[in-house]
């Protein structure tokens, strides 16, 4: 979401130099003492061609605001630079202060800086719509697109002359000024109006006015609210115009389309410093400093604590090695268990008998013990002498 310390504003400047515009500009604002100071940023290697002024100054009750504009050099785009303005106060902004575009560029009328981006209208003025309305369809469509400024369509139920031709912008506080681009339908055009504006949700009352809710629209929108019933071009203040733009300004509202960049550089990539600001920043760098050398030295510490912790552990392991006695090799073949010794001794004790059949075992022996006795009376008998 849009932060209540910023305005925005994005626009296109007419071709020719607008970096010497800017540059003649911010220093008549300087020396008229309106801006305290004001700086053009060198060349940046990531962005040579854009042109970045920094300015800053006070209002209200001394309160600080910086503002960063950006211009791009004339491309695709068609011709001209387009710009970017982003502002941003020390408290939540007020309308009343004024306007940072009205700070950055001219005030002379020869000077055509004041074009929406998208669709080249003049912002604070009047813009016409053209006649056919599938053109009305396409400019309405690309206009509420991004969501930079603030588009207010009123139907005029009857010709105006030169007194009801005066913008609505006239009557705005300073800090809308440059945020508004005003619309006039001529009084035939109000149904081919509403049909190019049906896709939006909201109508145009005859003789009346709206401010349409852009895209994305903001979340408390709702189209009565914004919705005009009578617009009197006379000359006089358009008072329900004014109250329901001032309205619909204080809405929170999403950063517009490429914002957030431009934000993210204003606070961060800051140049112009006060004299106080720089002694700050210094102050803080150096303490910024301290914090990380101090770190670093406590690092340094616990790491040669847990050193040294881890050489002595290695020293009084290798103590502990040396003094223990040294375990005999074994230096022969394995010795043999008592169980194996036992059993070898049982196989050699083992007796291999050949294999007899049962029946034959009774005349086995018979033969035997008769082959015994033939033996004994062969043998001759001797006697002595």
């Amino acid at each position: 979401m849009t932060p209540d310390t910023v305005w925005l504003a994005r626009g296109r400047h007419a071709p020719g130099s607008a970096e010497d515009v800017l540059r003649r500009s911010l220093q008549q604002r300087k020396d008229s003492q309106a801006i305290d100071d004001f700086l053009e940023l060198p060349d940046d290697e990531s962005a040579p061609a854009e042109r970045v002024f920094e300015a800053r100054w006070r209002v209200g009750d001394d309160v600080t605001v910086r503002a960063r504009l950006s211009v791009r050099p004339e491309g695709d785009a068609g011709p001209g630079q387009e710009w970017t303005l982003v502002a941003e106060a020390e408290q939540p902004w007020n309308d009343a202060w004024p306007s940072p575009a009205g700070l950055f560029w001219p005030k002379e009328p020869d000077t055509a800086w004041n074009q929406d981006a998208a669709t080249r209208l003049a912002l604070g003025e009047i813009n016409v719509l053209p006649q056919d309305d599938r053109d009305i369809r396409r400019l309405l469509r690309n206009a509420v697109r991004g969501g930079w400024h603030i588009h207010v369509v009123v139907h005029e139920a009857m010709t105006t002359d030169d007194r009801g031709r005066a913008p609505v912008a006239r009557w705005l506080p300073p800090g809308l000024r440059h945020r508004v681009v005003e619309h006039h339908a001529a009084p035939q055009q109000l149904r081919g109006l509403n049909w190019a504006l049906r896709d939006t949700g909201v109508e145009v009352p005859r003789g009346g006015a709206v401010v349409l809710p852009g895209v994305p629209a903001p979340e408390s929108y709702e189209a009565q609210d914004f919705s005009v019933r009578a617009v009197f071009l006379d000359g006089s203040e358009p008072a329900d115009v004014v109250d329901a733009v001032t309205r619909f300004a204080a809405l929170r509202r999403p950063l517009p389309d490429g914002a957030e960049d431009a934000l993210t550089a204003l606070r961060e990539d800051w140049h112009l410093l006060t004299l106080q600001e720089e002694l700050d920043r210094q102050r803080g760098l150096v303490a910024m400093y301290a914090e990380a050398l101090e770190a670093m030295t406590k690092s340094r510490d616990l790491y040669r604590e847990a050193a040294e912790s881890a050489h002595e552990a290695l020293a009084a392991y290798q103590e502990s090695a040396g003094t223990a006695p040294p375990r005999p090799r074994p230096s022969g073949p394995p010795a043999t268990s008592p169980l194996q010794q036992l059993k070898g001794t049982f196989e050699r004790f083992k007796v291999k008998r050949p294999a007899t059949p049962v029946g034959d075992a009774k005349s086995h022996d018979t033969e035997g013990e008769e082959t015994d006795e033939t033996s004994t009376a062969a043998q001759p008998v001797t006697s002595e002498r």
